[in-house]
């Protein structure tokens, strides 16, 4: 008991030890600004994958950070993040150059550098490099698929779109798995597409299934209704099927404005049958450069020495939350909640024959099926001897 409440405590120690650090990068005569998030699990001897999390015009990194913040699922899934920040239009906003009007800035240029210095400075894996953003910060991840795929994995967009010029300028090097965060109400990025400046998001998802050889034919999911307060319903449509065993996917989100699912900063608009964090990651870490992370070559009858998992959601939460994670094939996961004084709590089994995403829901409830206390608990996914940790906040 005592050594498991040494390590309990180590335990805790790490998950507050995350650093951000607010760096800058000289690049095409100016000096350019970015904010690294790099969780408590890096460590040297270990290549991980980095995020590139763009914000929207008129915003600005550390608002990006906190308000479509993959800083929770990075400290689980153990990757860096990197939030970059936008220089000024002639209009004096901040903005990614995706080829409005005259604007001659190289954010392409920019995001090249970055990934170079940052992969300098830490041990990144090069063949998981991924862009995401909200609204201008979305077309900006497209922007990048087009013009320095040789760099990027995979992208995701939330409210954001394609410009005629990043259309009309798109040369991929490889099958690019292709994410679109879009709700139908809309009133700044129009779903249809306006003329003048940016594609409909059916015109830029049928471009990635034709570049990609995917299926013409959709998969569609009405997923589950969860807040019935938020105004808005949630549709998967997702086109299997591609090259290198790509897909696209689209969370058409429909009555849903401008804003980023799941956020914590909640306004008119926001979904919360999502988030958009989440599912932007989950997406993401089945994919490296050279398509879908194979399973070629595992022995299903040997325990799995890891996997991935999300953070809980929502969170905080009440009554009850859902945990997440993504296993291997052939696994028993052992799911146990702990109190801050380290007392079990709760303990739920899930046992798989396939890999892939599951989640259990956690009630709030102990062991003997009574309600516990309003507070901080952490939850341990454990299989074999890969264990993983996370925290989260229960109301009441």
């Amino acid at each position: 008991m005592r050594n498991f409440l040494i390590t309990f405590l180590i335990l805790i120690s790490a998950l507050f030890s995350q650093e951000t650090i607010y760096g800058t990068i000289e690049h095409d005569g100016l000096q350019r600004e970015y904010i690294l998030y790099v969780p408590a699990s890096y460590t040297v001897d270990q290549s991980v994958p980095l995020l590139f999390n763009f914000h929207g015009y008129t915003s600005n990194a550390n608002v990006q950070m906190y308000y479509g913040s993959f800083r929770s699922i990075a400290d689980t899934a153990g990757f860096i993040i990197i939030h970059p920040q936008g220089t000024l239009d002639n209009q004096g906003i901040t903005f990614w150059n995706v080829g409005w009007g005259t604007e001659v800035v190289d954010d392409v240029g920019f995001t090249e550098a970055m990934i170079d210095s940052i992969g300098l400075e830490y041990n990144i894996d090069l063949e998981r490099v991924y862009a995401t953003g909200m609204s201008n910060g979305g077309f900006m991840s497209f922007h990048l698929a087009c013009q320095l795929s040789e760099k990027i994995a995979a992208v995701a967009s939330v409210t954001g779109s394609m410009t005629p010029f990043t259309f009309n300028n798109c040369n991929p090097q490889h099958p690019a798995p292709i994410l679109q965060i879009h709700g139908t109400a809309d009133n700044v990025v129009p779903y249809n597409g306006a003329i003048a400046w940016t594609l409909s998001i059916e015109d830029v998802l049928q471009y990635w299934v034709n570049y990609n050889n995917c299926d013409t034919s959709a998969t569609i999911t009405n997923l589950p209704n969860i807040n019935l307060y938020d105004g808005s319903t949630v549709e998967l449509i997702i086109y299997d099927g591609g090259d290198n065993g790509v897909t696209v996917g689209h969370f058409k989100v429909i009555g849903g404005g401008h804003t980023w699912p799941g956020t914590v900063f909640g306004s008119p608009g926001t979904n919360y049958d999502i988030n958009a964090s989440v599912e932007i990651w989950q997406f993401f870490s089945k994919y490296d450069i050279n398509g879908l992370i194979g399973t070629a070559g595992i022995d299903e009858e040997a325990v799995p020495t890891s996997f991935t998992l999300f953070p809980a959601y929502p969170n905080p939460f009440n009554p009850m939350t859902t945990l997440r994670y993504d296993l291997p094939e052939q696994a028993t996961v052992n799911i146990i909640i702990y109190d801050m004084l380290g007392r079990e709590v709760k303990t739920l089994v899930n046992t798989t024959q396939d890999a892939g995403f599951k989640s259990v829901i956690w009630d709030a409830t102990n062991d003997q099926g009574n309600p516990v206390s309003a507070g901080v608990y952490l939850y341990q996914i454990q299989s074999g001897e890969f264990v993983q940790t996370g925290k989260m906040v229960l109301l009441k």
